[in-house]
């Protein structure tokens, strides 16, 4: 399964471990199916999110492989009790309902992890492994959650068809080909092309990491250098990445002078990011600072990491590790207002690093009237690491869920200019300084995908566990 997200990105491993898994749950009691998937989801998430311990050593990445390998093997338990009791409750059950079951705990599973604990982590999404794979166009019209059922309910009915005798296999092939084909050839749900912008992303390359040694205004002085080339070029927007700015400018009036620099040399409006202060509370802000030397647009990560920008239970967790709890002094608070900001009349939709990840988001700029989406990162911590390919794989897809073209712009790298059908348009490769600039397609619209996903996710999981439930009732009475 590691090895189909990036950096080796082998898109049809991701179906062969699923199959893998389910026939290794299928037959087994609680007990033993619970270590089959708590091994499982130990070696996954150890080998997924290894990039955690690059800069901060073991004891994060442990702590975040024991927590999400533990909730999946929990999470994964029900699937073990569907192949026990729908097949014992309805005989012809495992032609079409028990991959259906299946498929729909397995999306339950990747919901539970990516809203509890914390707000959860959903890092491991069956989905998202398909960013470079043929079925991705299918998030456009079901979401990343519709993706990951469809592809588990296939492998799921595989699966059945193997295991069957040889005189049923061929008209039980029938669904699983269909279903196959429908994912291999789901065209792009259709959005409306509505102009372009003409959008500069600037990689500054700076000292943006925890532990890099940093001089006064060192890392706007590396966005500002690297924007230099631009000085002179039609530009509609200029995009600089999460954590670009060293100080807050609503607090630093230096800060602001060198903003303002930017913004009337390049002679188009500044999209940034930085902590900044309101009232006792700390923000992750990403504003669009104008030739008027302010920013009256604002948004403000939703999201705030757990043990990376804020503490929770911080007299717990500091009792167990006080020099790493002690090193995170700031406490972010999590934002409420909407992520966009109108630029002359376009609507750009915003997430803030690890805020891709979460489809309400996402959404919400969508259906507040973005007309391209923006993603503002610093992968700086993670050098070296497959973290910064794993989060692009994600813009990738958002693009092609949202019918949006994409701008993902890191401090370190790497940043893509990305079409709406999710192919690149342009690239900065990692540790270097540098700016992309670019006619961005507009589109206006909302896909299925954005529309249904909500609604499918729900339906997912009321329909799963209350099949699952019933399935239980009957096979006790049968019993």
């Amino acid at each position: 399964m590691d090895l189909s997200v990036p950096s080796a990105a082998i898109w049809p491993l991701a179906p062969i471990a699923v199959g893998m898994m389910l026939v290794a749950l299928d037959g087994r009691r609680l007990r033993s199916a619970l270590l089959v998937s708590g091994v499982f989801g130990l070696i996954f998430f150890s080998l997924l999110v290894s990039w955690t311990a690059r800069y901060l050593g073991p004891v994060p990445w442990l702590a975040l492989t024991v927590v999400e390998g533990v909730l999946m093997a929990i999470a994964l338990l029900p699937v073990a009790l569907a192949y026990r009791w729908l097949p014992r409750a309805w005989p012809g059950s495992r032609t079409i309902v028990l991959p259906l079951t299946v498929a729909a705990l397995w999306t339950v599973q990747e919901l539970f992890l990516g809203n509890w604990p914390y707000g959860g982590f959903p890092w491991a999404r069956l989905g998202m492994t398909q960013a470079e794979g043929p079925f991705a166009p299918v998030v456009s019209w079901l979401g990343v959650s519709g993706l990951s059922f469809l592809m588990v309910f296939v492998v799921a009915l595989l699966v059945e068809v193997i295991r069957g005798r040889t005189w049923r296999r061929i008209p039980t092939l029938i669904a699983p080909a269909v279903t196959v084909l429908v994912l291999l050839f789901t065209p792009l749900f259709p959005t409306v092309h509505s102009g372009s912008m003409r959008i500069a992303a600037v990689q500054g390359n700076g000292t943006t990491g925890y532990f890099d040694e940093r001089e006064q205004y060192g890392v706007i002085d590396a966005q500002t250098e690297a924007t230099r080339p631009l000085y002179g070029e039609q530009v509609d927007l200029v995009v600089w990445p999460e954590g670009g700015v060293d100080y807050d400018p609503f607090q630093d009036p230096a800060t602001a002078r060198r903003l303002t620099r930017v913004v009337t040399s390049v002679d188009a409006p500044l999209l940034a990011n930085s902590a900044t202060e309101r009232g006792r509370d700390i923000f992750n802000t990403s504003f669009l600072w104008t030739a008027e030397g302010t920013a009256d647009q604002l948004h403000d990560k939703r999201h705030p990491v757990p043990f990376g920008e804020y503490v929770p239970n911080r007299d717990f967790f500091n009792a167990l590790a006080p020099d790493l709890i002690g090193l995170l002094q700031r406490e972010y608070t999590p934002g409420s207002n909407p992520p966009v900001v109108n630029v002359d009349g376009i609507g750009v939709g915003l997430a803030i690093c690890f805020d891709v990840i979460y489809d309400e988001v996402i959404r919400e700029g969508v259906a507040a009237g973005a007309q391209v989406l923006v993603f503002q990162t610093n992968n700086a911590d993670f050098r070296g690491t497959d973290e910064n390919l794993q989060q692009l794989a994600f813009a990738r897809m958002r693009a092609i869920e949202t019918g949006r073209s994409v701008v993902n712009v890191s401090t370190v790298g790497t940043s893509q200019i990305i079409r709406p059908d999710g192919s690149t348009v342009s690239s900065l490769d990692a540790n270097e300084a540098g700016s992309l600039l670019e006619d961005v397609e507009l589109r206006s619209g909302l896909t299925a995908g954005v529309l249904l996903g909500p609604w499918l996710q729900l339906l997912l999981l009321v329909g799963g566990p209350a099949t699952l439930i019933a399935a239980g009732l009957s096979a006790r009475r049968r019993r």
